[in-house]
């Protein structure tokens, strides 16, 4: 049973890597082109964009790894299947939970990685790679913390707490300086409403000016503020909950929680980051029933071709239960795994459907 192992191992890994080379080379294509529209916008040259592309590569191979370990998988045991050596396998008296079993060991390597690509290295990459393409075009440098976003705008630096889902700005702190570098006005608005052309209207706005020898409080019903930020870019800027890694994950959920405001979207995310990993043991298990299917269904081509659906199958669900988490308000952990419960009882069923043919 070793030797098997070690070579289904064999097998799955390279036509997994064959199947991520070929998918990561086709969004990467997609990528650039995309981003050649961008080209010349501010100082965004290709060298940027090259650094784009190549930066979100990681978040890519996060997102296809259950897809390409699945189309990996069945590659690999078409293949099998093709020269009759699953047939070998089975006589000498390997059972399908048997497979199954070592499928899933196999298939273990792939959901560590999956795991730490998507805490570790994902994350960061992207946040860099959106940092620096919005400082390439606009000259806005950013960083998100704890305390909220703060933005860099020509001499000014900005900090606003909370970004609404309608580009609506709350607490919103404004810290003027001079050519000499010195602190000449602190604004402070409790929200803030774009308005058109780089223009925003603050309410509820409190000023506080440093002048040489005095400092003067006012305050403001409404103001007028023209920024460089617009809501396009903010939302570059700031890292959707789908992007940002478990951990950062759950600290800022504790944060929206003592602040009495809405976790939904962040739960489910956070939820998605635990169980996703082990969805690529559920799609390389739901490859295995297609053994079961010879030439006359398809051969190796028609089974890829039924991973392919079935990998954008899975993608669309999660998709689909994220959004009627969020709209019906379903407990997030539900919403998280019922995509990959779903697809674990379709592989049930099918080796069970398998066994009885």
């Amino acid at each position: 049973m070793k030797i098997i192992k070690r070579y289904l191992s064999a097998e799955i890994t390279t036509s997994t890597a064959l199947v991520f080379a070929a998918l990561l080379m086709l969004l990467a294509l997609f990528d650039l082109i995309h981003e050649l529209g961008e080209l010349g916008k501010g100082g965004y040259r290709l060298l940027h964009i090259f650094a784009y592309v190549l930066l979100s590569v990681p978040g890519h191979v996060y997102e296809l790894f259950p897809i390409a370990a699945l189309i990996g998988t069945l590659f690999a045991i078409a293949q099998l299947v093709a020269n009759s050596e699953y047939t070998v396998m089975r006589v000498s008296g390997v059972s399908i939970p048997r497979m199954a079993l070592t499928l899933v060991e196999v298939g273990l390597v792939f959901s560590v990685l999956t795991f730490v690509i998507g805490e570790f290295i994902a994350p960061p990459a992207e946040q860099f790679a959106q940092q620096m393409r919005a400082k390439a075009i606009t000259g806005v440098i950013a960083q998100e913390f704890r305390s909220g976003l703060w933005v860099k705008d020509e001499r000014n630096f900005v900090n606003v707490a909370q970004v609404l889902p309608d580009s609506v700005l709350v607490g919103v702190k404004i810290y003027e300086f001079d050519t000499d570098h010195r602190l000449r006005r602190i604004s402070l608005a409790q929200r803030g409403e774009y308005q058109q052309n780089n223009k925003w209207r603050l309410h509820d706005v409190e000023q506080t000016n440093f002048d040489d020898n005095t400092t003067t409080v006012s305050r403001i019903a409404q103001a007028d503020w023209r920024s460089v930020l617009e809501p396009g870019l903010l939302s570059v800027l700031l890292l959707v909950p789908e992007q940002m890694s478990a951990f950062a994950l759950y600290s800022y959920v504790q944060h929206l929680r003592e602040n009495n405001q809405q976790t939904s979207r962040h739960e489910i995310a956070f939820w998605n980051k635990l169980i996703y990993p082990f969805a690529v043991l559920v799609m390389m298990v739901l490859a295995l029933p297609f053994a079961y299917y010879q030439q006359r269904a398809g051969g190796v081509g028609g089974k890829v071709f039924a991973g392919i659906m079935l990998g954008i199958g899975f993608w669309m669900l999660g998709r689909l239960f994220t959004f009627l988490g969020l709209l019906r308000d379903w407990p997030p952990f539900w919403s998280a795994i019922l995509p990959t419960l779903m697809f674990l009882t379709l592989a049930m069923v099918m080796m069970w459907w398998g066994e009885r043919r």
